[in-house]
């Protein structure tokens, strides 16, 4: 069985797109829909604009997902899942994949969700830090331990790697008391908080939003984050979005649940096409992986 699965934030490259651009019309096409639909030319930004240009939330977010759909559209009959999922906003790109959600719905919704979560970032500002080589049970441990500060785990990358996210004293408390216990921690160079409660403003913002998007049935099961398992019903799918922006992103037990259920094969779409790749490979060294 292939799962087919999706970066999210910090996939994004210098000149992403271009190679597709300039050598399919179908990609020229879809290219150009996108700039049409979000009112400037985010494909300008991605062929030609700086690593700081792609990294602001508005840029990044749609460019990552333009990308990946862009990505699954070439490779036709080649893309052909059994299962999908996507990491936080790779989610809404899986969901597209799977015909749950059209392109253009997929698109706007996104651009509205790094919008709301920009302004949410600047209204609480926060931060995230990366946490190796100490179990996950002990960052949770730890975060709960902080008092009067917002300190969360908020992505289950793969064993081993746990990021946690909040306000920036209370991440700063965090890192001190898990370098105590053995830790390796690093930093990370976000705007924000993401996948936190100071996020809430954001998923407040976007409800509205993704309870009015029209979605279908996907073509297969879409695992998703907020509980690692997988979903068909279009109602129960809505609800996960909306919680997601607030929830940790469950990626560690999407992997475990994915091959439990007979997932022998990962293929990573979009991006670089490694940072997935290689957090299945962080799991289980022996599973068959690539990009498309």
């Amino acid at each position: 069985m292939k799962a087919f699965v999706f970066p999210g934030q910090a996939a994004q490259f210098e000149g992403m797109g271009k190679d597709m651009y300039e050598s399919a019309e179908l990609a020229r096409s879809l290219f150009e829909q996108a700039d049409d639909i979000l009112g400037f030319r985010l494909s300008d930004v991605m062929f030609e604009g700086s690593a700081e240009d792609l990294k602001q939330t508005r840029i990044t977010q749609p460019a990552v997902f333009l990308h990946a759909i862009v990505k699954a559209k070439l490779a036709g009959e080649a893309f052909a899942p059994d299962v999908l999922a996507g990491h936080s906003l790779g989610e809404f790109s899986a969901l597209v994949a799977a015909g749950a959600m059209s392109f253009e719905d997929g698109l706007r919704l996104v651009y509205q969700r790094a919008m709301a979560m920009q302004k949410a970032c600047d209204a609480a500002p926060g931060t995230m830090a990366a946490i190796l080589a100490v179990e996950d049970d002990v960052v949770e441990e730890v975060c709960a331990g902080i008092k009067n500060e917002i300190v969360v785990p908020a992505n289950y990358n793969c064993p081993g790697q746990l990021v946690i996210s909040g306000t920036v004293k209370g991440v700063e408390l965090a890192v001190e008391a898990l370098n105590a216990r053995g830790a390796k921690t690093i930093m990370l160079a976000v705007g924000g908080a993401f996948h936190s409660p100071l996020m809430q403003p954001a998923q407040d913002e976007l409800k509205a939003a993704i309870e009015a998007t029209p979605i279908a049935i996907p073509s297969c099961p879409v695992y998703q984050n907020v509980n690692a398992q997988p979903q068909t019903d279009p109602a129960q799918i809505k609800l996960n979005l909306v919680t997601q922006l607030t929830a940790p992103v469950l990626w560690t037990q999407t992997m475990r649940q994915m091959i439990a259920d007979g997932v022998s094969e990962f293929v990573e779409v979009g991006g670089s096409g490694k940072t997935l790749q290689g957090l299945v490979k962080k799991l289980d060294r022996g599973m068959a992986t690539r990009a498309l």
